[in-house]
């Protein structure tokens, strides 16, 4: 039986909107995809998951119609189902069993069909602890990590407050990932059940700078969880990085994020500082993989002349697997993309030599071909520069770390030298100060964010029930 590929809008209609892009299968060929799992006596998709999924459990229970069985062993280890269904790269379908030599089973499709129908069929529901321990808690950060830390903190007794600095919850999901891949109105459900379970949420919450001071944050909680992200972007360390015109992949990402929130009527955002838009522009973006593709699906939708992504990694082979990335590794790069589907082109093996600009605004890019597959093993090809017109450059190589100014620098925790919280344990250099996701392990992807949530959870949960309560009192609550 051959794997069929989940259900997408046509890309020549979806790319003149704004609108998810993914449908579910009809249930009869769901269970058709489902039997197509093994069962393995070493599921190597499990152990490829950084959530540990049950998936030849549910995938079974699909096979066999027991769908109500399905999203509680769905839940048992990933809180947020919907996210990982629609916007994790699938580390378990690249390590199935199945595709040593075909196709892997459909594991993402069966999961996002499994909790969209406990959605439907009023399954999930709010889960209220039936006491609580009187200890207080504080994520800082509304991320996948600080909202999976939220949620299982708050199951055992403990009364939990989020603040992000942000205007709604969501970390990057809600403004790094477009909606066309994972629509806000999902992540708004999801947390309205958390607050109904008894979380509370403050947003335009600047922790550690004027919304509130350090010493308040060590007064009003027991424990205090970092789970603000890696945001600090990697640099271009090339000549003419400067000019107008060149911006760093997440500052655009954030703007039409942000716009697309205000036409559909979410919360209103800040000002940017600098607006960046691609219409009418020829874009180019340096960097290849989801946050470049990211940028590739805004800039067609926005009505760019041009879209071009430049990827130092060679081409992908015809088996889709790089030499050092056999299986079960995860695929470092796939033959498409949904926003290539969409218009716009790849060109792998290229490295970026130097930005050009007209009155200090960026007009062509400099670039050369390359040969190898990191920058330690980059060589260049002789008389292969070429120059390219570009009124928008987005720069997309990845992240060094959290921000340290304000809530790291006044915390005092120490950092590894990597430059992210030194926590090897979850628990950082400071009593009662935890830290989990980006922030901790560095760029990484939403399945391991929840993961890292989770685990820091248990262990900040270990340190409370051997601390003194503390109170939150008086504290400044925006609840919704």
């Amino acid at each position: 039986m051959p794997r069929t590929a989940p259900p997408e809008r046509d890309p020549a209609e979806r790319v003149a909107d704004y609108g998810e892009i993914y449908q579910v299968m009809p249930e009869p060929e769901l269970k058709r995809q489902a039997s197509r799992c093994m069962d393995c006596g070493v599921p190597f998709c499990n152990d490829a998951c950084p959530l540990g999924n049950l998936i030849p459990d549910w995938n079974d229970l699909v096979r066999t119609g027991r769908w109500r069985e399905a999203i509680d062993q769905l839940h048992a280890t990933n809180n947020f189902p919907e996210f990982t269904g629609l916007i994790c790269p699938a580390p378990c379908e690249s390590a199935c069993v199945l595709a040593i030599n075909d196709e892997s089973v459909t594991i993402k499709q069966v999961e996002y069909a499994i909790v969209e129908r406990a959605w439907e069929e009023g399954w999930i529901t709010p889960q209220i602890p039936e006491s609580r321990t009187g200890q207080t808690v504080a994520v800082i950060g509304a991320g996948p990590a600080g909202l999976a830390a939220a949620a299982e903190l708050n199951q055992v007794g403990h009364e939990v407050t989020v603040f992000e600095r942000d205007e709604a919850p969501g970390g990057l999901m809600r403004f790094g990932v477009p909606d066309a891949k994972l629509e806000k109105w999902m992540i708004d459900r999801r947390v309205d059940l958390l607050a109904a379970e008894g979380i509370h949420f403050s947003y335009g919450a600047d922790v550690g700078g004027a919304g509130m001071t350090v010493d308040e944050l060590r007064h009003r909680f027991g424990a205090v969880v970092i789970a603000t992200g890696s945001r600090v972007a990697r640099p271009l360390e090339v000549p003419g990085a400067e000019l107008t015109g060149v911006h760093d992949a997440m500052d655009y990402l954030y703007i039409r994020n942000r716009y697309v929130a205000t036409i559909s009527g979410g919360p209103e955002g800040p000002a940017a500082a600098v607006e960046i838009s691609a219409e009418g522009k020829d874009v180019i973006v340096i960097g290849g993989g989801d946050t470049g593709m990211d940028c590739i699906s805004n800039a067609n939708r926005e009505g760019a002349r041009s879209t071009l992504l430049l990827d130092v990694y060679p081409e992908v082979p015809k088996d889709g697997r790089y030499p050092d990335t056999p299986w079960p590794l995860p695929l470092k790069r796939s033959a498409t993309t949904y926003a290539l589907d969409e218009g716009g082109e790849r060109r792998f093996g290229q490295q970026v030599v130097e930005l050009r600009g007209e009155g200090g605004q960026v007009s062509e890019l400099v670039g050369r071909k390359v040969t190898g597959s990191s920058s330690r093993t980059l060589e260049s090809v002789a008389g292969s520069e070429y120059t390219l017109p570009a009124q928008l450059v987005l720069i997309a190589v990845g992240f060094t770390g959290p921000e340290r100014e304000g809530l790291l620098d006044g915390l005092g925790v120490d950092l590894d030298p990597r430059g992210n919280v030194d926590a090897p344990a979850y628990a950082s250099t400071q009593n009662g100060i935890f830290a989990a996701g980006d922030a901790r392990v560095g760029q990484s992807l939403i399945v391991t964010a929840i993961a890292e949530g989770r685990r820091c959870a248990r262990i900040v949960d270990r340190f409370l029930k051997d601390a003194e309560p503390v109170t939150a009192v008086d504290l400044p609550i925006v609840h919704t």
